[in-house]
């Protein structure tokens, strides 16, 4: 169990090390040529001013490095045990954190504690290349979308084919995110233009294989895109039917739950070009919940080790990003 007592929250030797254990469990490796021979990486005599503490020298490449070099908080002037303490606050808070209230915490500027958030959350990312698919062989996936705030392209969605909206509320059209859920598993949610069959299929074809079961509700989004699944259940949320015994949606309508309340209680507005980065951050939560044994503490080391490999430039935490 952590507490705000430990010393990686209050002393960068500490925090140090503790990276370092994260990073390189079996030594240091160079992020510039890849090199993990320990016979060959010197440890520079941190004590002289001229050096810079925890760096390293490979001796294969010339090159210079410390435990930040090649992860997110590269080149990022904020103290280690500042980073590793943000870490684990944004592990831990189950609906997020705001960037003011972080740059309360830590002591740092507002504009710094925001891009350190959005650092946060690349680190979160999940690699679906790496983890695999969900779903599988006698597993169910449900898959559903909601709306969430105000999108910045107003017109209208291209299956409407001209049709005007009869009953459009104030304020205009949402963001959409589609969303898959393995029961008992992981989650994703993916921020899309418009939730149109063609995507809601692309989506579902590339994250969960054909052999799982698919639960939906009655949207006509899933209907052709259900034959190809080895079973395929609705209930009709239009007649009130929420569940039919083993039949429902609802684990998937909890991610959207946490995740609304989080970004309207929390976060309050979320500009569209940001909303990937979010997306990510309730998906991380979510798939190391403390239903599934996983502590605040292992949460936050996992959130470290995704941040290498991982850099994010000021200027690319605004580029929007569609699944």
């Amino acid at each position: 169990m952590t507490t705000f007592t430990d010393p990686i929250f209050h002393d960068e030797d500490a925090a140090r090390a503790h990276l370092e254990a994260i990073r390189w469990p079996h030594g240091p490796n160079c992020p510039h040529c890849g090199n993990t021979d320990q016979g060959k990486i010197a440890k520079v005599d941190g004590r002289k001013q001229s050096h810079r503490s925890g760096l390293h020298y490979c001796n294969e490449c010339k090159g210079q490095f410390t435990v930040t070099v090649g992860s997110v908080m590269e080149r990022s002037k904020v103290p280690l045990h500042k980073w590793v303490f943000a870490f684990h606050l944004y592990a831990s808070s189950k609906k997020g954190m705001s960037a003011h209230q972080l740059h309360r915490m830590l002591g740092v500027t507002y504009k710094t504690a925001w891009f350190m958030a959005h650092r946060i959350r690349e680190a979160m990312k999940e690699d679906v290349a790496s983890s695999g698919p969900i779903g599988g062989e006698g597993k169910t996936v449900e898959a559903d979308e909601t709306y969430i705030g105000k999108r910045e392209d107003q017109s209208m969605s291209p299956q409407r084919k001209g049709r005007p909206y009869l009953k459009r509320k104030p304020g205009g059209r949402k963001m959409t995110v589609v969303a898959l859920v393995e029961r008992g598993g992981r989650a994703r949610m993916f921020h899309v233009k418009d939730a149109t069959k063609a995507t809601v299929q692309h989506i579902l074809f590339t994250n969960a294989p054909r052999t799982s079961t698919l639960y939906t509700d009655e949207s006509r989004l899933y209907t052709e895109t259900g034959k190809e699944y080895a079973g395929h259940e609705t209930v009709n949320h239009s007649a009130k039917e929420y569940a039919r015994g083993i039949i429902h949606t609802n684990t998937i309508e909890n991610v959207f739950s946490v995740f609304k309340r989080g970004m309207r209680g929390v976060y309050q507005h979320c500009a569209e070009k940001h909303l990937h980065h979010y997306l990510a951050e309730f998906d991380f939560r979510y798939n190391r919940r403390a239903a599934l044994k996983v502590s605040d503490r292992e949460r936050a080391e996992d959130a470290l080790r995704g941040a290498a490999g991982k850099r994010l430039m000021y200027h690319q935490a605004s580029a929007a990003s569609y699944a």
